[in-house]
């Protein structure tokens, strides 16, 4: 190895050790000085547990979470279609007759749940879009969207709960939330309902 060479690699070697004792003196320096202690900024953390809780709701109660990887500035462009995004239903199967939907928003974002009926050939999330990123909400049986209460509001705000009850006769049905852009994030599931 000529010496030029020896002289460029120690050169890399000495700004690669030198940028490693940065980094650990810079995080005792925090460390010391109490900025690790105390509560993070609010981007930094997810909404905590609800704020406000549904009273016993009738019937078969499912428990929707609604989930993004969102930031309180909204999503950027490129998210459509990447599934950022989450409503999951738990159970997934339920009985025909009184069934209540409890939407509990685990989201940076504002969501609602609407429920619309899924034909024999239809799959979860193939509805097609207009221009405004919505489905036509055609059919649709409800939705809960308003924040600590029943029913269609304004959105169910981060952090919060709204619920729904309906009477669902067997079938398949599609949980989805119609906020603009939402469904093609991958706001969207089955609930499936059985005869008795």
């Amino acid at each position: 190895m000529n010496t030029d060479r020896q002289r460029r690699m120690w050169l890399v070697l000495g700004g690669a050790a030198a940028a490693l004792l940065l980094g650990i003196a810079t995080t005792a320096l925090l460390a010391t000085t109490g900025a690790f202690r105390g509560p993070h900024p609010a981007i930094w953390r997810a909404p905590s547990a609800a704020r406000c809780t549904a009273p016993p709701l009738p019937g078969r109660v499912v428990q929707v979470t609604l989930a993004d990887m969102g930031h309180p500035s909204g999503p950027g462009p490129g998210w459509s279609g990447m599934r950022m995004m989450r409503l999951i239903a738990h159970p997934t199967t339920v009985t025909a007759g009184t069934v209540s939907l409890r939407a509990v928003n685990a989201g940076y974002l504002t969501h609602e749940v609407m429920v619309l009926p899924l034909s024999a050939a239809q799959a979860p999330g193939q509805r097609p879009t207009g221009p405004d990123r919505r489905i036509d909400e055609t059919g649709s049986l409800g939705e809960a969207s308003r924040s600590c209460g029943a029913g269609a509001g304004d959105g169910i705000a981060p952090g919060t709960t709204g619920w729904i009850t309906l009477t669902l006769r067997p079938g398949r049905y599609e949980l989805v939330c119609n906020i603009p852009g939402h469904y093609l994030a991958g706001m969207y599931t089955e609930l499936d309902v059985a005869g008795r």
